[in-house]
């Protein structure tokens, strides 16, 4: 398989125009169409970053009831 790649612009009518293709008249090919994100503002990668942070009682036991050894 020969694979062929061109960036172009979609036209205002929304119509795509590829000349110039290294392939002969009547043989198979196909087409698979990749868009380019636009440049929107991207969502934050890490979205709990600098959200502050509250911990409800943090030095007691996790869990204790759970522990065998000390029943």
């Amino acid at each position: 398989m020969q694979t062929y790649r061109i960036e172009t612009i979609v036209s205002q009518n929304r119509v795509l125009t590829i000349r110039g293709v290294p392939f002969r008249p009547g043989e198979k090919v196909e087409v698979v169409i990749f868009s380019y994100p636009r440049n929107r503002e991207r969502a934050k990668r890490y979205p709990l970053r600098g959200k502050p942070i509250r911990y409800i009682a943090p030095f007691d036991s996790v869990a204790e009831n759970d522990w065998n050894v000390l029943r």
